[in-house]
């Protein structure tokens, strides 16, 4: 075992990739030959400069922000920059008809003026190795039991190494699907409050139409601060709190850059599978992407339809609707380009060369052989559970039943459990109905659940369908084949649910009883098909699949550390929400024969997609009159003479590095990350060396909207401009 860990970090440490910018690279682990090649394109940092646990370093001012999304400091008073998308859920609850700062925009031209949210972001204090401890309590384990003990081995590392009195919070990482365990350690704020967004228009200017795509013109982010109690301490919200003092913030540059300059990106990618095999691509593009896809096109139908009618719905489903819109054109995107890369066929043509050299090595020769029946059996079932997350439970009302209701179920059935238990699960139900109320459109809602009831119907193997539902349905409702049946059936659940009657909620919630709760129709459909049919007959199933798959997964990435010793590509872990660092450049690029694409867009741009009333291309009427009079301030780019508003970057990022600050050689801003382009959305399980983008928001054009669109000139002067 020692051997293969010091293999391990040889190939961190040694074995990098010369084309250029595929990594993302634990800023612990960054290596000599990784930080010297970053060097020799443009990096004028010291390595203790960019991590160090005993002194100040640039990645104290990266920061997790809220639950999905990466922020940076940038001022001495704990100012931070993010996306707009990122903010947005703050933006949108602080609106109201009267003061729409979604529509309006907000800043706050003092610290009174800041709004407070429910928000919190997270700094990291330090790395820990704890590969051996783990690995060491595994020994001898495979299958569901090898992965009920490390879960329990990381919950107890865990707790180890938290502290709550200081706010202090540890999370084990398996990184190289196993092969190696590291301990983050952070530091949680809860003070964070609302000071600047621009409208909405500016901040997701061109929409679902221009999601993914190059070239775009979209002033994507928002600004809060992180607050501290006097000892510059976590704390509560308080009238008292004082903004924090932090170890490190970020210059921010207002010198511009040029095709090729080095650019560098810090922030908390999500999660890739970039060691996913064939079996795992021919799932994602036969099955799981093509049925999530059709799944949110019926949910986000009916809530455009909704949104469409009335300002107000609008303002109530906006943030859900960017959320599912988001992703929806992500794994639609992600399907057409492994497709027509042929990423199956790559990563075949890999295996028959893995599987040619562990033919005579006991460890590794079975593997592929396992992996296949596991996804035969496996495979079957697959839809199915597309459908009960995306489907089902893409229902607002029926989430809402599955995170409260059947907790609450669980509690009052299950014997040994006491009233006190009870009374735990009915206060979080009774509590988060008041917000899922407040949220919940029902004319959308109600299409959702009788839409999906009939797709599900129609798609699943009549095998697994609810024994004896749709039989009764057609009893009661009409012909299996008919929508008006299913609209009949929602309709039914939605007018006589106890969840939105408030007298029958509130007899509920005074004298809990599970007979009435089984018997409520909104109820009775999640258990339908969740808990009497999915939860007992296969989920088991998708445990068995996912243990399997994780145990061979952790050996073939072992295997092939051994295997390509020599010539071994760089090799970096699948990103896990974890702190990481990409370098590579500003850099234009050609998707097809005969297409150019410049490295910036420009004010220009804008103007000539502007659309006066359009729901995705529309403007403030003052920033397009400050544009027309190129009224760019210190702002201009001098190379262009005019408002640079977005650029692209070669660096490796993925969902996460939302918000995450570009950084030049002298590691001052010069952009937020928001987006990836269309032409290498395969990049979660395959990276495109030629044609993988990432998208950002020039700082120049953020300024420019603070202080010439917003008139915050006070934020500005809190920030360290580097002209």
């Amino acid at each position: 075992m020692k051997k293969f860990l010091i293999t391990l970090f040889l190939l961190i440490a040694v074995f990098f990739k010369a084309v250029a910018d595929e990594g993302m690279w634990l800023p612990l682990l960054l290596g000599k030959q990784v930080y010297s090649d970053m060097v020799k394109k443009g990096l004028k940092l010291t390595k203790d400069q960019l991590y160090n646990i005993n002194k100040a370093s640039l990645k104290d001012a990266i920061i997790i922000f809220g639950s999905g999304c990466t922020g940076e400091i940038v001022s001495s008073e704990g100012l931070i920059f993010t996306n707009h998308h990122c903010g947005y859920d703050v933006i949108a609850g602080a609106s109201t008809i009267d003061h729409n700062y979604l529509r309006d925009g907000f800043y706050a031209k003092s610290r009174g003026e800041e709004i407070p949210s429910m928000l919190s972001v997270q700094f990291l204090l330090r790395i820990d190795d704890v590969t051996k401890e783990v690995l060491d309590s595994l020994n001898g384990l495979s299958g569901m039991e090898r992965v009920q003990k490390q879960s329990s081995v990381l919950a107890a590392i865990n707790k180890r190494m938290s502290d709550a009195t200081q706010n202090i919070e540890t999370r084990v990482s398996a990184l190289f699907k196993g092969n190696q365990f590291l301990a983050f350690v952070y530091q949680r704020y809860t003070d964070i409050r609302l000071v600047g967004a621009p409208p909405e228009s500016v901040g997701k200017f061109g929409g679902d139409t221009d999601n993914w795509e190059w070239p775009r013109h979209t002033g994507d982010f928002s600004i809060f601060r992180v607050y501290a109690n006097k000892e510059n301490k976590p704390a509560k919200y308080s009238a008292d709190n004082v903004p924090l003092k932090p170890k490190w913030y970020l210059p921010v540059s207002i010198k511009g850059f040029k095709d090729g300059d080095y650019a560098m990106i810090w922030g908390y990618p999500g999660g890739t599978n970039r060691y996913e095999t064939s079996y795992g691509v021919a799932l994602s593009t036969d099955i799981n992407n093509p049925t999530l896809v059709k799944l949110r096109d019926v949910r986000l139908k009916y809530m455009f339809e909704e949104m469409k009618k009335d300002p107000a719905i609008k303002l109530q489903l906006a943030s859900s609707y960017a959320s599912i819109a988001n992703y929806w054109k992500f794994y639609d995107g992600e399907t057409k380009q492994l497709l027509k890369y042929d990423v199956y066929g790559q990563k075949k043509k890999f295996e028959d060369k893995f599987i040619a050299w562990s033919a005579g090595k006991p460890e590794y020769k079975s593997i592929f052989t396992e992996w296949g029946t596991a996804y035969a059996n496996w495979r079957k079932y697959a839809k199915h559970r597309v459908y009960i997350n995306e489907g089902v439970f893409g229902s607002p009302l029926m989430s809402f039943i599955g995170a409260y209701l059947l907790p609450l179920e669980n509690a009052l059935v299950k014997p040994g459990n006491s009233q006190a238990d009870i009374k735990k699960a009915r206060d979080a139900a009774n509590e988060n109905r008041k917000s899922f109320l407040e949220e919940e459109n029902k004319p959308s809602d109600q299409n959702i659940v009788g839409s999906v009831t009939m797709m599900f119907y129609k798609d699943i193997d009549k095998d697994q369908q609810p024994v004896g539902f749709y039989g009764n349905l057609k009893n009661q409702y009409g012909p299996l084949d008919d929508e008006a049946t299913y609209k009949k059936y929602a309709a039914d659940i939605f007018s006589k649910t106890m969840i939105f009657d408030d007298a029958k909620w509130n007899a509920f919630i005074a004298n809990p009883d599970a007979s009435v709760l089984q018997s409520d129709p909104a109820f009775a459909h999640v258990s339908t098909f969740f808990t009497n049919n999915y939860l007992s007959k296969y989920s088991s199933l998708y445990q068995q699949f996912t243990a399997k798959n994780s145990e061979l997964g952790r050996l073939y990435l072992k295997g092939i550390m051994e295997m390509d010793t020599v010539k071994a590509k760089m090799m970096y872990p699948d990103a896990t929400f974890t702190m990481r660092v990409s370098y590579g450049a500003v850099k234009s690029y050609r998707p097809r024969d005969a297409v150019f694409y410049d490295y910036v867009t420009t004010s220009k741009g804008i103007l000539e997609k502007y659309k006066a009333g359009d729901y995705e291309f529309d403007l403030p009427a003052n920033q397009i009159e400050l544009l027309k009079k190129k009224d760019f301030g210190q702002y201009m780019d001098k190379q262009r003479k005019d408002l640079v508003i977005d650029f692209i970057t070669s660096n490796d990022i993925t969902g996460g590095n939302s918000g995450s600050p570009v950084l030049n050689g002298n590691g001052e801003l010069i952009g937020l990350a928001f987006d990836g382009n269309y032409e290498a959305l395969s990049h979660k399980m395959a990276f495109d060396k030629d044609l993988n983008r990432t998208i950002n928001v020039d700082i120049r054009y953020v300024l420019w909207c603070i202080d010439k669109l917003g008139g915050a000139a006070n934020i500005i002067k809190e920030l360290k401009l580097a002209k």
